[in-house]
């Protein structure tokens, strides 16, 4: 630690739609990201890490406010106004003494001019062409004709006209800055989200005939999950759309291996700099993706693992070098916590998460790290049925690509989700559950809800959900007019399945 300082500097990385599973220390048979593997042998993996909604906007909130989606308000991609919580992260850094940036990804309820640095860009290239080359706005022109669909050839240019590469650039040119407070800097890749597309070499590095098997479409999972793929099969040609999948799946595969040669080409600038003891690395992503599993790319239906998993790091300077630990559940509400135990400075009212800073240290923390795991979803209301009239986005013939998976029918009504052991069940507001045993059924593919042999289990698991349920009653209840709570304008980037 620097003696000018007793804090240490706080780098989070979140990539965006990152699937838990696909990696090779997480039992993938693939190397897809062999530096973040290592990386993980150094501080703390949660292997059972969890986000508080499978959803970018809802996700990312809750990662600053350290509550979930029905108390921030915060339910969908397009809701920042409405985000309700005391203090975030952003506010107890800054009290703390930090400068702070944003290199990448934003779309959460915080402004750009929030930050002291700021290199913003979606999934279409930077917001700022002004400040990049040719390359990089030709670059830029491609990925907005994708329209978030997928590239069946290598994208043009290299890995450096890549937004990776630009945002660790930026990244660096922020910690370069001279400035002697320590700083927190939320780098935050918008792959390996849609649009799937990723150039030579990491193009064919996994070639889509020689990757593993998937789980077949839809695998009995409901009407959600089959009304979604008939929307892919309507996109890409019914024959076609199997290929189209593996293609994507392909190059999934190789933005995560992009993402990883980037990510050690950042920790490797910050050892020169001699800012390896110094500072905390936070990795984590907002939440999963499909990524071919049950026919599907993207997310949208329900709370499957597939989409609630989510890789989560811990590496730096108090931090033990413990590996993979099966210790607890973890979720993306309890960075705020943690990092306020870190910090030595007192949780924000309202935060929901508990601080997981006794299992990285092997100290006593302020808080007991989670039994269970809990993930929720939904707009609210009821759903739609088979006599509703259609909403606008699914009527017609797609455009391929142009299709939101967050639409009226895949998010409406009211989804949770509870997971104890190796038990998991899913309950929805109509009274409809389902039930599994993810030790031998980890894709979900047997539903156990009406399986007598297991009635102890599914009400074990409702109570656990139900007392849950009740001890997130918003702990702010005092009316917004009456407490000093924030309320952000909404984001100036595009809306729906983009974010």
């Amino acid at each position: 630690m620097d003696k000018r300082r007793d804090r240490p500097n706080i780098l989070l990385i979140m990539t965006d739609q990152q699937a838990e599973r696909m990696r090779k220390s997480r039992g993938y048979p693939l190397d897809t990201m062999p530096f973040l593997d290592a990386l993980a042998g150094q501080g703390v993996q949660f292997t059972s890490a969890y986000t508080a909604n499978p959803t970018c906007m809802p996700a990312r909130v809750s990662l600053f406010t350290g509550r979930y989606p029905s108390c921030h308000q915060v339910k969908c991609n397009a809701a920042a106004p409405a985000a309700f919580y005391s203090k975030d992260l952003l506010d107890v850094v800054k009290e703390a003494g930090y400068r702070t940036a944003l290199c990448g990804k934003n779309h959460s309820h915080r402004r750009p001019e929030d930050f002291d640095f700021c290199r913003q860009n979606t999934h279409w290239g930077a917001t700022d062409p002004k400040r990049e080359g040719p390359s990089q706005k030709s670059f830029d022109r491609f990925l907005c004709s994708l329209d978030n669909g997928v590239s069946m050839g290598p994208s043009p240019g290299g890995t450096e006209e890549q937004l990776p590469y630009r945002n660790v650039s930026d990244a660096l040119e922020f910690i370069d800055s001279a400035d002697p407070r320590p700083f927190f800097l939320w780098l935050s890749f918008a792959e390996p989200h849609n649009p799937y597309q990723v150039p030579t070499p990491y193009f064919n590095l996994f070639p889509p005939d020689s990757l593993p098997a998937s789980t077949p479409p839809c695998a009995g999972k409901g009407v959600r999950f089959s009304w979604l793929r008939a929307q892919w099969e309507t996109l890409y040609g019914k024959e076609r759309c199997d290929a189209v999948i593996r293609r994507c799946r392909s190059n999934y595969l190789g933005m995560l291996r992009l993402i990883d040669d980037q990510i050690r080409r950042l920790m490797g600038e910050m050892e020169k700099r001699g800012l390896q003891n110094d500072t905390i690395v936070v990795f984590l992503s907002d939440h999963g993706d499909f990524a071919g599993e049950y026919g599907l790319v993207r997310k949208g239906a329900d709370l499957p693992e597939a989409l609630v998993r989510i890789p989560m790091i811990w590496k730096g300077p108090g931090i033990e070098a413990k590996g993979d630990y099966e210790g607890c559940f973890a979720n993306i509400v309890d960075v705020l916590p943690t990092l306020c135990d870190a910090l030595r400075v007192s949780v924000p009212a309202g935060v929901q998460g508990e601080s997981l800073w006794s299992v990285l240290t092997g100290r006593r923390g302020s808080g007991e790290p989670e039994s269970i795991a809990y993930s929720e979803t939904g707009y609210g209301g009821d759903y739609w049925s088979e006599e509703d009239e259609l909403p606008p986005v699914c009527r017609g013939v797609h455009k391929e690509g142009a299709f939101d998976c967050l639409n009226s029918i895949t998010q409406s009504g009211q989804v949770r989700m509870v997971r104890k052991g190796q038990w998991k069940l899913q309950y929805d507001m109509r009274a409809q559950g389902h039930l599994y045993d993810l030790s031998t059924d980890p894709f979900e593919e047997h539903d156990l809800w009406c399986d007598p042999r297991f009635e102890k289990n599914k009400y074990e698991l409702l109570e656990a959900l139900a007392q849950k349920c009740l001890e997130l009653t918003d702990t702010l209840p005092v009316p917004p007019d009456r407490f000093a709570v924030k309320r952000f304008p909404q984001s100036e980037e595009k809306g729906g399945d983009a974010k």
